[in-house]
């Protein structure tokens, strides 16, 4: 899965969770509760203290020490000495195995209708199965919070004898059946997914109700009626009964009753679909290949389909019907991308048929559900709001296609080994972004990546394999998406691109359709290279943490020699490695530019390399090809850094050589950042704008170039905000040309924001001609254009909108709208306010995002009353957000409201 959009947008796709998590997090407060366990402990006092000879290996040499003689002894009576002694734990750490089989479910056959008014489910399951390899006479199903209505055997009459704890369904079969039997049971069920006493979720997936129903009295106007699922982890079990866990797989048939309107879409091939007498009509879903239960999937409602193809495959767009212009650029080259991960993997895309479909108020990112990916809303915009976020919907859909291969086709064994689905499909969209935009582009998305772990990592952590984890629901977090994906990458470059990609292929033809473990991934790439890799799958996989580097250099102009001292100081702990085995390249440069490239392998705490050099080197770039997942302390020269940034060849090189240079004053440092306007990728640009040199006029001639007419529609608008900075009002044609029709909502809303401020009455007659659009790129810049400048009349406006606006622009627009009213400090307008975030906040059949938003804008307006004194509203005020916080039926809503309780 993706990181999620609000709980890393909070990058599942399930990869857009983890990074949306991120942003949640800091809107609501700056310190929220940690549950990582820790790994950044104290220095453990019995290593050795420094310095200490190390050998090649990374153990202390041992030998003779030499002899002392003490100076004095001194004997003392009765003296009782005792060592300290370690307090260890009087139980075994915590371990979370795989699911142990009882049976092997072979089948599950699924007919289904649905209550609308009820939201229930009304279904009838057909489950073949065999004993796993010991006789059994009962049979054990996950089963949540149904209402069972009978059971039997397929054929037979007589209901079987079972137990039901509303969790678990144990079934008496009323015989001894063998591994050599098969049999087949039915079960008549009710689910009911609302109806429950309390519901769990997570940052990465708000909910585990598994089944939802979307406005399903059709009450929310503007809201499609849907219903859909979302099976991840352990929720599928919600609305069919199964054996719900990860290493279980089963073929699969489907058949749904639903009213007529509407579209339906489950996994595998759309056999049949047959009108009833009734109005209704029941399609028919075959998946003819076997998968886990938690993939199996439904999206049903009134939707456009737009069709495609690829190799004989079909492949589908499900959007709401005003997107349907828009459907092949909500889904951006997914038919490219099929042929590109199935040449790239020397094995084609295994599956029947290929659909994607967008939902309302779903609960994560995107779910990589076999054959039937779902989306979040997130991703269904129109052409133009693609011009600022396709990179976006890009990588979600290669990461969710990606899936295919490592998730559904190859499944992780248990939620400890989830990298093994999430860091490969965090890679593809490396994969993806290297063939077709080239290198620089996923070295800056990598080193995003890669940044975003390291700050998770910052105050706890964990091992990547993690049996320990306290709850499944945790595992979805930057170390199995972003550190997963920075690990492989490492593999890649370490055994070289040929064996890394026959690798893959071994391990997917060798566990195609099956469960796996990490060593199983170990095994498949020591059979392609005949190296042992366990020292890397130890250190990467199964050990916690990253090394944490200084590394400094010298140069002997008598010996001709080089050096390059790198010294590890992370912090140790049983997790975190006291010293990493790290094999790096090294590039030194002549003054020329040429470089040659040496291999090293650190395996000290401290230790110095030499190079035989005739001239001291211009510059030695360690870890030449940026793929180390590591903190580093670099200390090169403002000299070299510039030099870096001119002549050595990667991405990375000439973002670590402008992070340094960007805060020094020096002729050299205004040169480089200069130079930086004109770099060839759109991050660089934009870190040399925040740093230009607006005394120079060619700097400045180079940005009204670029606010005019960049590529990349980020650096546009910094640009327009750079020139805005200026004062000066010859720059308001720029502005002006930003703001035409055409233009990315992002050009248009920053120089709306420009032109207001060097030109009010213009900006403010420029937003009145947009004052009924409601995308959110415009709402939001009108927003901001009315919260700085607070009157009375666009009151209106902004209640309008607030009834509208849902999704991450919900975040910013409810602190634009408590900017204005505060600005406007009306009492009659602020308790209609109040009266209206009430009624939003309670209504649970609203977004998360906007139940959210809306608590805390009355949050935010009793902060204001505190700071005017009037304990009788902060009072008041304090009261309502009780009484959300109370009937909030969301866990993690809950959580965050409960801090809006602190002073």
């Amino acid at each position: 899965m993706h990181f999620c959009i609000m709980s890393n947008f909070l990058n599942r796709s399930k990869n857009l969770w983890p990074a949306l998590a991120v942003a949640f997090v800091l809107l609501v407060v700056a310190c929220t509760p940690k549950t990582a366990d820790k790994t950044m402990a104290s220095k453990n006092p019995m290593l050795p203290d420094e310095p200490v000879e190390w050998d090649t290996i990374g153990k202390p040499l041992t030998g003779e020490a030499p002899e002392e003689e003490p100076e004095d002894y001194v004997f003392m009576d009765e003296a009782v000495i005792t060592p300290d002694v370690e307090e260890r734990p009087d139980s075994l750490p915590r371990y979370n195995a795989s699911h142990t089989f009882e049976h092997d479910l072979i089948h599950t056959k699924l007919a289904l209708s649905f209550d609308w008014t009820k939201q229930r489910a009304l279904g009838t399951a057909t489950l073949t199965l065999r004993p796993w390899f010991y006789p059994t006479d009962r049979l054990t199903l996950d089963a949540k919070n149904f209402d069972i209505h009978g059971v039997r055997f397929e054929g037979g009459k007589d209901t079987l004898a079972y137990e039901y704890d509303n969790k678990q369904l144990t079934i008496w079969l009323g015989k001894t059946f063998t591994r050599n039997d098969t049999y087949t049971v039915v079960i008549d069920y009710t689910a009911k997914p609302e109806e429950r006493d309390d519901f769990g979720g997570s940052m990465a997936i708000t909910s585990d109700k598994g089944l939802y129903f979307i406005n399903p009295d059709g009450s929310e106007p503007g809201k499609p009626k849907q219903i859909w699922t979302q099976g991840e982890t352990e929720s599928n079990s919600h609305w069919f009964p199964t054996v719900d866990k990860p290493n279980e797989r089963c073929t699969q048939e489907m058949y749904l009753t639903v009213e007529d309107q509407y579209a339906t879409l489950s996994n595998g091939t759309l056999v049949s679909s047959k009108k009833n007498a009734d109005g209704t009509r029941t399609d028919y879903w075959k998946m003819d290949k076997p998968h886990a239960p938690y993939l199996f999937m439904m999206a049903i409602g009134e939707y456009a389909v737009v069709k495609d193809q690829w190799r004989g495959i079909p492949v589908n767009y499900y959007v709401e019907p005003e997107y349907e212009p828009y459907a092949r650029d909500i889904f951006p080259y997914t038919t490219e991308m099929l042929e590109f991960f199935s040449n790239k993997l020397n094995y084609p895309y295994p599956f029947s048929k290929y659909s994607q479909v967008v939902v309302r108020d779903y609960v994560s990112g995107a779910m990589e559900n076999t054959t039937g990916v779902i989306f979040g809303e997130f991703v269904q915009q129109d052409k133009r709001s693609l011009l600022d976020n396709h990179w976006m919907n890009e990588k979600v859909v290669a990461h969710e296609m990606f899936h295919h291969w490592f998730g559904d086709l190859v499944t992780t064994e248990s939620w400890a080994n989830v990298t093994l689905n999430e860091g490969f499909a965090n890679y593809s969209e490396y994969l993806w972004l290297e063939h077709k935009y080239g290198r620089d582009e996923a070295d800056f998305h990598e080193m995003t990546e890669r940044q975003g772990y390291i700050y998770s990592a910052l105050d706890g952590g964990h091992p990547l394999i993690h049996f320990g984890y306290e709850n499944r629901e945790s595992m979805f977090d930057a170390h199995s998406y972003n550190k997963g994906g920075a690990i492989l990458h490492m593999l890649r470059k370490q055994i070289g691109d040929d064996a890394f990609f026959a690798g893959l292929n071994r391990y997917l033809t060798q566990n195609e359709y099956s469960d796996v473990e990490a060593h199983e991934l170990r095994l498949a790439f020591e059979d392609v290279t005949g190296q042992d890799l366990n020292w890397f799958f130890n250190q990467w996989f199964f050990n916690a943490g990253h090394p944490n580097l200084e590394i400094s250099y010298d140069w002997d102009q008598a010996a001709g020699q080089a050096f390059v001292t790198i010294t590890q100081i992370q912090e140790p702990s049983d997790d975190v490695p006291y010293i990493f085995d790290l094999p790096l390249e090294v590039d030194i440069y002549d003054a020329s530019g040429k470089a040659r490239r040496e291999s090293i392998r650190m395996t000290k705490r401290t230790q110095t390399f030499a190079f035989d050099t005739p001239a001291r080197p211009a510059l030695i770039n360690v870890d030449a090809e940026k793929a180390l997942l590591a903190v580093k302390d670099d200390q090169h020269t403002a000299e070299e850094w510039a030099f870096m940034y001119r002549h050595a060849p990667l991405f990375q090189d000439r973002s670590e050589a402008i992070d340094f240079l960007k805060n020094k004053s020096s002729d050299l440092a205004k040169q480089i950042m200069k130079e930086a306007l004109k770099d060839k990728h759109r991050a660089i640009r934009r870190d040399a704008l925040d740093k230009a040199d607006m005394t120079d006029p060619d700097v400045l001639a180079a940005i009204v170039q670029m606010a005019k007419s960049d590529p990349d529609p980020g650096v546009r608008s910094t640009a327009i905000g750079v020139l805005v900075d200026t004062g000066d009002k010859q720059y308001i044609p720029v502005f002006e040309a930003g703001m035409q029709p055409d233009q990315p909502y992002s050009v248009w809303g920053a120089s709306l924001n420009a032109l207001s401020l060097l030109d009010p009455e213009a900006a403010v007659a420029a937003a009145k001609k947009v004052a009924d659009d409601d995308n959110p790129g415009v709402v939001l810049a009108v927003a901001e254009l009315y919260a700085a400048n607070p009157t009375a009349d666009v009151f209106t406006w902004f209640r309008q909108h607030a009834g509208k606006i849902d999704n991450m622009g919900a975040f910013k627009f409810y602190d634009l709208y408590t900017q204005y009213l505060t600005g406007l400090n009306d009492p009659a307008l602020l308790e209609q306010v109040v009266d209206d975030c009430k009624a939003v906040a309670l209504n649970t059949k609203t977004s998360l995002w906007r139940r959210f938003s809306n608590t805390k804008t009355i949050a935010d307006l009793r902060n204001f009353y505190r700071g005017e004194a009037n304990k009788e509203k902060v009072d008041a005020l304090s009261a309502i957000l009780t009484e959300i916080r109370e009937k909030e039926t969301d866990p993690t809503l809950k959580l965050y409201y409960g801090m809006f309780d602190q002073p």
